[in-house]
């Protein structure tokens, strides 16, 4: 059996990553404590070319230790800004032509399998203990929800967080030609 080595691999570099197209969408961090997940939500972004991460509140940003040795670096390669408040992103958003939707489990939310995106799209990811602040919903389209059939009912942020990127970039990957 061949051994791979990372040039077969074809990773792009940082400058490189810049430079590329990437798909029409934010993901928005609604007062997340973890640097942990923080750094796990930049590390997946990267790995499904995510436009960008909007950090607000008491989300931490880089540069910061605890986030870097979770993102491996890609907090050096993801698009981020931050918000003094989520409803500050999400009127940004708004005025740029974004369409907002929480990501939360709510009545009348959406199931993730009945779920088509379109470009310009941001998603909320709440606070691990709160969840996606009340105040914010008044800006969303509507809400997706992630199916689960076990005993718990919610899954980590972050967890969450990649299963809609990869959700996000089976359908919109043509963006990236």
């Amino acid at each position: 059996m061949r051994k791979l080595t990372m040039p077969e691999l074809n990773r792009l570099n940082v400058t490189d990553y810049h430079n590329v197209t990437k798909l029409p969408v934010v993901i928005v961090l609604d007062n997340v404590r973890s640097m942990e997940n923080i750094g796990s939500f930049f590390r997946t972004a990267d790995a499904f070319r995510i436009g960008a991460i909007y950090l607000c509140g008491i989300t931490a940003r880089p540069p910061h230790r605890e986030i870097h040795k979770t993102a491996l670096g890609a907090d050096e390669s993801v698009d981020w800004q931050y918000f003094e408040t989520t409803a500050e992103a999400c009127e940004h958003l708004k005025s740029i032509g974004y369409k907002i939707f929480a990501v939360e489990q709510v009545e009348n939310s959406i199931k993730l399998d009945d779920f088509t995106p379109e470009e310009k799209t941001a998603y909320i990811f709440g606070n691990e203990v709160d969840g996606v602040d009340d105040a914010v919903l008044p800006y969303c389209e509507q809400a997706i929800e992630i199916p689960q059939e076990g005993t718990k009912h919610s899954l980590n942020v972050s967890v969450s967080g990649g299963i809609i990127m990869y959700h996000l970039f089976r359908c919109l990957k043509s963006f990236l030609n």
